[in-house]
């Protein structure tokens, strides 16, 4: 049997891993790194991660997910830092990369508490919709 289980990472191509990783940083409390070496840094999201490419002419390519815990939030920080919006809380980083930012507790993506308590978000529950969406898939009680 030959089946997809989920992502591990995704790679996004960047002018400047530095700026990215400032431009990160305005967004959310903290930005931490697996590593980093060369022209990648690796920002580590519990038991996934984003790998960021310094490339000299980077490729915006589609758009990207990130699942926050705090949907406005990090809107209005990504307007605050400058960001242009393109959507409700869809922005563009300094390269052209198209970020939607959705909040945990709506999409079907789901962390065990174990992960959470490690990432300091013990407690983040998911919404009534997203349990009765994995519930009709057989993926929660």
């Amino acid at each position: 049997m030959a089946r997809l289980v989920g992502i591990n990472h995704v790679a996004v191509q960047v002018g400047d891993i530095g700026e990215m990783l400032e431009f990160l940083g305005e967004l959310v409390d903290r930005v931490e790194l697996r590593g980093r070496g060369g022209h990648m840094a690796f920002v580590d999201l519990g038991d996934q991660f984003i790998a960021l490419e310094q490339t000299p002419e980077p490729v915006a390519a589609g758009h990207y997910g990130l699942v926050v815990d705090d949907q406005d939030e990090v809107v209005r920080r990504a307007r605050d830092a400058g960001a242009r919006m393109t959507g409700g809380h869809d922005f563009l980083d300094p390269w052209g990369n198209h970020w939607q930012v959705v909040g945990y507790r709506d999409v079907q993506f789901t962390k065990t508490e174990r992960v959470l308590a490690g990432m300091d978000l013990a407690g983040l529950e998911k919404s009534e919709r997203a349990l009765r969406e994995l519930r009709d898939k057989g993926l929660a009680d």
